[in-house]
């Protein structure tokens, strides 16, 4: 049988109304009285209607959320810091894969779904400014990732050209000297060129040529690109002393070609990626990588939606996430083995 609000008001001595108060999480509610009415939700095992929550407020609980590649790890953990956000606001979370295609994006972008959602996150790959200009739909919109539409929409990311550079500031302060990029894609992709104009500026800030025939553009970004870039590097009679990754897959399918070669990493090759997924962290050499905070992406993208359903948001925001490098072995060399899996 379902426990309702009359219910837990009547074990606990109280109104109907302070019990929602406290359901609802109302600050005005004393500490006893929410102990007390605490202990009878407790006891009666009393769980709130969400959905009727929702739409007595006219909306649905549900945000969706719309990226190029489920099966990319980067995308995966940042979908579950989403859904971790979203959940402690009574929300879930709708998951679109648009495949990092124009029409896909396009199709979510326009509201296909409207009617069953409260606000989209997008991380848009090919969209067009003019896409979104045009956009006739109300629900509200936050974009992440790294194209740069200059819209009235809140946008979340990483500072992808100083991030680069403290990867490759990090190769050139161990002593590198000749450090290869891989993953330049063919094509227009606003992500890669930032990556490879942080590579270009810190190489040429230190005295160092930024060697365009050290760069290896690729279609894809996976592990298996990764290693025809590498190939593609070495075959070419190149032989660099480190590695920057456009990300954490493409750094793993190089230290595989490496290896292949006789190549040791690091003490042949340094070796750094993007994007810090777990895979990374627990190879036969760690991988070192720049770690967006995906947590704190997660989140503020969840309460920049909320925000704007709330109108507490007037004006666009342009919200830069924190990153960090996590050093580990793949540069660090066995110095790195000693620090917990997680560092």
């Amino acid at each position: 049988m379902r426990v309702s609000l009359k219910d837990v008001a009547a074990h606990a001595g109280v109104s109907i109304k302070t019990v929602s108060n406290v359901v609802n999480n109302y600050q005005h509610v004393t500490p006893a009285m929410r102990e007390r009415v605490q202990r009878s939700i407790d006891a009666l095992g009393y769980r709130p209607n969400l959905a009727a929550r929702h739409l007595r407020k006219g909306r649905t609980g549900i945000i969706a959320l719309a990226l190029p590649e489920l099966g990319n790890p980067y995308f995966a953990e940042l979908a579950a810091s989403v859904i971790d956000a979203a959940s402690e606001h009574d929300y879930i979370v709708l998951l679109d894969h648009t495949g990092g295609m124009r029409e896909q994006e396009l199709l979510v972008s326009q509201g296909f779904r409207a009617r069953v959602i409260d606000g989209l996150i997008l991380s848009p790959i090919e969209l067009e400014a003019e896409d979104l200009r045009d956009r006739a739909e109300d629900v509200p919109l936050v974009l992440l990732g790294e194209r740069d539409y200059d819209l009235p929409y809140d946008h979340i990311a990483i500072d992808n050209v100083a991030a680069a550079r403290a990867a490759v500031g990090h190769l050139i302060g161990l002593g590198r000297r000749e450090v290869a990029f891989i993953g330049a894609r063919r094509g227009r992709s606003e992500p890669a060129q930032l990556r490879v104009r942080g590579w270009r500026e810190e190489l040429t800030a230190a005295g160092l040529p930024a060697d365009e025939g050290l760069v290896a553009a690729t279609d894809g970004w996976g592990h298996a690109d990764g290693a025809l870039a590498m190939r593609h590097i070495l075959d070419g009679g190149r032989r660099p002393d480190a590695v920057f990754a456009y990300n954490d897959p493409m750094a793993i399918g190089a230290m595989r070609v490496l290896h292949e070669r006789g190549l040791r990493v690091p003490e042949d090759i340094a070796v750094v990626g993007f994007d810090d997924v777990i895979e990374g962290r627990f190879g036969a050499v760690t991988l070192t990588s720049v770690s967006p905070d995906k947590a704190a992406i997660g989140r503020l993208a969840v309460e920049s939606v909320l925000a704007r359903l709330n109108d507490r948001a007037p004006q666009p925001r342009r919200i830069r996430a924190d990153y960090r490098l996590a050093e580990r072995e793949s540069t660090l060399g066995r110095a790195a083995a000693e620090k917990p899996a997680h560092a």
